[in-house]
């Protein structure tokens, strides 16, 4: 499951990279090298998108696989938004996308 997660997140960080423009933002080289650290990670099972541990779990409650789910699909798209949101501001040219950046880098295991 979380290959699959971890695949689909790697295949649509692919189709979004586009050739860096003439005009690139402040960003570019920065997001374009974190991307391809994700992807280089494909193959590592314990890389990808993390949340922190909820309530639950540290009162010991053992997790569901539907709550694995959904803890993983959240996680994914928390990582996802955060990365276009960085992509967004680079392209308008403004630095906030370092911090957006800092945000998806912080929400994804590489190791």
């Amino acid at each position: 499951m979380r290959r699959a997660i971890v695949s689909a997140i790697i295949a649509g960080l692919v189709l979004s990279l586009g050739v860096p423009s003439a005009d690139a933002g402040p960003c570019t080289v920065a997001i374009a090298q974190f991307e391809q650290a994700v992807r280089e990670s494909a193959n590592n099972p314990n890389a990808g998108p993390f949340a922190p541990q909820s309530i639950g779990a540290q009162l010991g409650h053992q997790p569901t696989p539907g709550s694995v789910k959904r803890a993983q699909q959240r996680a994914s798209a928390a990582f996802e938004a955060a990365l276009a949101r960085s992509k967004r501001l680079d392209a308008r040219g403004n630095a906030a996308c370092a911090k957006a950046l800092a945000d998806a880098e912080q929400m994804y295991n590489l190791h």
